[in-house]
This record gives structure tokens, sequence and C-alpha cells, in this order.
């Protein structure tokens, strides 16, 4: 097992090193906190002098600044171990960044990087603290992106704390940090990062963690955080080496995502927890896993539970090219507007099929398309205990309208003379000429639409269409299952489920086995498939082997 840094090898003495106190109050050692004064030259005076004490003597220093704002202007601050940065409370202690002198430098308030800097496990920052403050990242812009515009942006650190921080508007990701070793994320907000990435950019999350630099273990826990409208993830794990072994030790518990890109991705751990958390209203899926990242490795062994992933514009929970196993379990997966569990190719990472799959216990109701949708192929798969019902609500058909009754505001659209079954667009892309935009819910005579990205306030690639202009809805997916399998499944259980629609005729099977889908060698016993509105049971491609046995359908 990996014990890598449980140890600073720092002497430490009993008296402190002369001219480098303990305690520093910020605004007595040449910081202002007014606002107009630029406090960086004074701030990295500072961290520079306490981090010579803590290597001097092995004391950690603390720089404690009072309520004020703080001017951090035209470069970022090279951070040492043993120096900690407290404030007075994120609405009270401020720190604006900005660049207006020095559109080339990118402004973190504090960083330690591989790139810059040279940290690597032996030159890790150690015994650091940052907490209590506000960053405000909206004064920093550039002519370039650049995924070093953070709020912090510090690799290779070991034992620290990230505790009761509010990060916001930063060009690139908020709380960037990466290789995190005994290291706690503990009760940060981070709203409307990553402003300046397009989107497929690196970084530009809120919580963004490079992972695999320690090795096989990084002890590393994100609890209790709160991520809004960042402009990709809410919060990833990104293996940062193709050829890093995916690392063990990172747990995301009781933290909420809400209208990011992604909710929360993992994109190369091993074995992440993801307990307790409320991922709602992102664009693509609540939860994510991809080989996307930089190492073009996708998460494994991962174990999501007892969360709510409900209301997102695209999957409940999207799963692309994992090796597996993974667990999905006693979740709530409801009102997303596509599949509530998509099993996928993205086209990037491994392959082959995915094995030792476990979705059990969970409550997939009211999805736009399929419940459980199966378009790669898996081995040894569980589907075991779950509760599916009432999906596939995107199912009004096709429609078009113009003329008086048509209005169009940033993410509405109102047609008085529609009768639109409710939800029954959701997650439909909407035309309007070369305008596109898609449907996040509806009422009988309006479309409520997805902002276009992130912390955006229209839903329109373009201008907002004239009134009265044309637009058109496409038709629904004919078909509308509660478990589709639609790729090659072997060997697969699928047990004690209970798949039905309570009466609006939206899930029109309860088990559908494409033309495209296999079943060889599955067990498909003890499910209850009665009152779907079409069949309980649709086989397009007849099972191989196996046993179907005991299933409550609509004929037995």
């Amino acid at each position: 097992m990996s014990h890598q840094g449980l140890s600073t090898a720092v002497p430490k003495r009993l008296t402190p090193v002369a001219g480098a106190p303990l305690w520093c109050d910020a605004q007595e050692h040449g910081l202002a906190g007014d606002g107009v004064t630029n406090d960086q030259p004074a701030l990295a005076a500072l961290v520079d002098r306490l981090g010579e004490g803590y290597a001097a003597d092995g004391r950690a220093r603390v720089i404690y600044c009072p309520p004020g704002i703080y001017s951090i202007r035209d470069a970022g601050t090279v951070w040492r171990s043993g120096v900690s940065l407290i404030g007075a409370g994120p609405a009270a202690t401020r720190f604006l960044l900005s660049n207006e002198g020095n559109r080339s430098d990118p402004v973190p308030l504090a960083y330690w990087t591989t790139v810059q800097h040279g940290a690597d496990r032996d030159r890790h920052v150690a015994e650091c603290t940052f907490a209590d403050f506000e960053i405000d990242g909206s004064g920093v812009a550039m002519t370039e992106y650049s995924y070093l515009a953070k709020g912090l942006g510090l690799q290779y650190v070991v034992r620290g704390v990230f505790r009761n921080l509010y990060i916001h508007h930063t060009g690139a990701t908020g709380l960037g940090c990466d290789f995190l070793q005994d290291t706690v994320i503990d009760g940060v907000v981070v709203v409307g990062c990553g402003r300046m990435d397009n989107g497929l950019q690196m970084g530009g999350a809120g919580i963004g963690i490079g992972v695999g630099g320690w090795g096989e273990i990084e002890r590393c826990t994100i609890a209790n955080c709160t991520t809004i409208g960042n402009g990709t993830n809410g919060i990833f794990l990104e293996l940062q080496k193709p050829y890093w072994t995916p690392p063990r030790g990172y747990r995301i518990v009781g933290c909420h995502s809400q209208a990011n890109r992604f909710g929360i991705s993992d994109w190369g751990a091993d074995g992440l927890v993801v307990s307790a958390c409320t991922l709602t209203g992102n664009l693509e899926a609540g939860f994510d896993v991809s080989a996307n990242g930089t190492a073009g490795v996708a998460g494994r062994g991962g174990i999501v539970a007892d969360c709510v992933i409900d209301r997102n514009v695209g999957d409940g929970i999207s799963m692309g090219n994992t090796p597996g196993p993974y667990a999905i379990r006693g979740n709530r997966i409801t009102g997303n507007g596509g599949y509530g569990y998509h099993e996928h190719d993205l086209g990037d990472g491994y392959r082959g099929p995915a094995r030792a799959v476990v979705i059990e216990g969970n409550d997939l109701a009211d999805n736009g398309l399929d419940a459980i949708r199966i378009d790669r192929p898996l081995v040894d798969a569980f589907v075991v205990g779950n509760r599916i019902r009432d999906n596939g609500r995107r199912c009004a058909p096709a429609a078009s309208g113009s003329g008086a009754s048509v209005r169009y505001g940033r993410r509405t659209v109102t047609d008085g003379a529609a009768d639109w079954p409710v939800d029954g667009h959701r997650g439909k892309v909407l035309r309007v000429g070369s305008r596109t935009a898609v449907v996040s819910g509806n009422t009988a005579t309006q479309l409520t639409l997805a902002e276009l990205r992130p912390d955006a306030v229209t839903a329109w690639n373009e201008d907002v269409p004239p009134p009265g202009s044309r637009y058109e809805l496409p038709a629904p997916p004919p078909l509308r299952a509660g478990i589709t399998v639609n790729a090659a499944v072997d060997a697969a259980t699928v047990r004690g489920n209970r798949v039905w629609d309570s009466g609006d005729g939206t899930q029109t099977y309860g088990l559908w086995v494409t033309g495209r889908g296999s079943c060889v060698a599955c067990r498909i016993e003890d499910n209850d498939l009665v009152g779907n509105a079409g069949d309980a049971v649709r086989l397009d491609t007849p099972p191989v082997g196996g046993r179907w046995s005991r299933n409550h359908t609509d004929d037995a």
C-alpha cells in the first residue's frame, strides 16, 4: 500500500525563527484590503517570508485577512508549504482578481504547478489551509483561454484543507487543484466559473481535481460543496497521464451540483464514491463517466449511491467507455430530459464491453426517454430490484406553429394556440429557421428552454427569434421502454424489477431487446412487467440460452 504524503521531512523546533510569526494579521504586514491598492506584491512577499520560516523550523504559519476587499492584480502568488490563508468569512473577506495591467497573466490567487514551478511528489506543498473567504474572478480577461485562470491552482498537495470558500466567475476552474493527498475540500461554493471556456477546453469546472500523481492511492474527500452554473463540470476527477494508474481514495459526499454542463464526472479514478449528492438541472448529464479527459481514460470501480439525480436536461447518468465495474445503487433518477441511465460508446477510451456493471435498487421515473438504455456491450451486468415507471415522457407528436399566437423570449416560447401534453417535448431540439434551442420542459402552451451554456442568459444559438416566426418540434421516438437492450449483453442478471406505466401511456414496453441488441446466457427472472402502454416484453432479437422464468407479464 502507498503511504506517500505521510511525512513532509521538515525539522520541527519549539521556538519559531525570528521574522516569521506564526500568526499574521495581513493588514499589519503590508496588505491594505481597501479594494484600490494592489495587495498582490505584499501577499507574495509575506507568503515567501512565512514559507521560509516553515522550512527552517517546521512550524506552520497563518495569514489572517480581516474584513476587506483585497485587490490581486496582474500576477498570481506562488504558494509555499506551511502557509495558510484565513479570512473572516466569504461575505467579509474578498479577494478581487484582475489583470488589466497584464492581460497575458491569468492571475490565480494561489498556485504551485509542475509546469511553472517544478511541483512533483518531492516538491509538494504541505500543511496549508484556505478558509473563510471569497474569490471573485470576474476582473480577469484574456485574449486566449488559459486553464491557469483559476481561483486556486495547486498541484501535489499534502494535508491541505479548503473550507468555507465562495469562488465565482473565474475564467477557468474555480478550485482547480491536482494530486491531493490527505486533503479535505469542505463547504466550498463555486458559481459561474469557467466563463472563458467554450465547453470543450481543459478545465472550466467548478471543482476540478487532476488525479494519479501520487500513484494508486490518493486520499481526498470532497464534502458539502455546492457548484452552480460552471462552464464544464460541477465537480470532476481527471486522470492526468494515460500511463498512470487510476487512483483509489476519492470520495464526494453530500454535494449539490446544478446547471453545469455535467454535474459530477469521473474521468479516470478507480473506486470513486459519490454519496448523498443532488445533481439537477445540468445540461448534458447529472453524473458522467467517460474518457473525454486529458488521459483518455474513463473511471472504473466507482459507486454512486443515495443520490437525487433529477431534472437534468440530458441524461441522468451517462456511462461511457468504462471497462467496469461500476455500481449505481439506491438513487432517485427522475425527470431527466434524456435517458435515466445510458450505457454508451462516446468514441474515446476503452472500446471493449463493460464488465460487472450493477444497477440496483434505484427509482427511475418520469425520464424523457428509456429508463435504462444499453447501447454498448455488457458482460456480467446486474439489473436488480429497480422501480421503473412512467418513463418515455418525450411522447408529444411533431408540432409547428407561427403567426400572432407565437412569441419568443430568451428562454421561453409561447404558442397560445397550442395544446401540448405537459413535458411531452422535454429534451427535444426546437428549430426556428437557423436558430436552435433545447426544450427542458413544457406546459400546454409554453416551452421552457435550457440555457445555451452554463450561466448563459439565453437558450438560443443566435438572436431571439422575432414574434410570429415559424417553429418546428420533431416527432418523438416511437418506442420508449423501461429497459432497452440495444447492444450485445452476455451473462447478465435482470431480476426482481418492477417496470410499469401508471396510466399516461408514455412507457411503451417493460423490456425491449432491439434488432441490434442481444441477450446471450442471461438470467431474466422474477420481474413484474405488467401495465406498460404496449406489451410487457418486445424481443426483436430472440434470447439465446440462459433462463427466462417467473416473470409476470400481461399474458401470464
